[in-house]
């Protein structure tokens, strides 16, 4: 059975969004010590261009987490398979993620950073699922906020493939 793309969002309106969340960092910490941590392997198509709109100094890191292998679903378990290597103590720390639904990797990955001592730590995310959320977190930056559907694109798997879609799409089998 061949299955057909359902554009969800399109490449322009992505990158008029990320302008838009690139501009609001920037007037948020123009005064402050900006690392953006991003987490891999997802979101580096969106952080590659959220960073290139941001017109401060910013340091940027990543951190590898795992909680879907190859499956549409969430394990509920998240692994850090590869944590920062780097002090960021005295950061403005803001995790970039491509989609926020059960919020379990967010939460995770904020409660770990939190013990490295940083002056703060937000979120940042592309694409908001609340209808998934299994934590109570709100993402501090959202690009697009979605019905929970699957999606893929722009830096969003299925399998190992579609990353290099530059839109956000759902399969649409009937």
């Amino acid at each position: 059975m061949e299955e057909k793309k359902k554009v969800l969002i399109s490449k322009e309106e992505i990158q008029q969004k990320v302008r838009e969340l690139g501009q609001k960092i920037s007037e948020d910490y123009k005064d402050k010590k900006l690392m953006v941590v991003s987490l891999l392997k997802g979101s580096f198509i969106f952080t590659a261009d959220l960073v290139r709109e941001i017109d401060i100094p910013t340091r940027i890191e990543f951190m590898t987490t795992s909680s879907y292998g190859h499956s549409q679903e969430t394990s509920g378990k998240v692994d850090i398979v590869n944590d920062l290597k780097v002090d960021i103590k005295g950061y403005d720390v803001l995790i970039v993620d491509d989609i926020m639904d059960s919020g379990l990797t967010m939460k995770r990955i904020i409660e770990h950073l939190k013990t490295q001592g940083p002056n703060s730590i937000k979120s940042c995310v592309l694409l908001d699922k609340p209808d998934r959320r299994k934590v109570e977190l709100t993402p501090d930056y959202v690009g697009f906020t979605i019905p929970d559907l699957f999606i893929v694109g722009y830096g969003l798997n299925y399998g190992d493939y579609y990353r290099n879609v530059p839109y956000v799409f759902t399969f649409d089998n009937k």
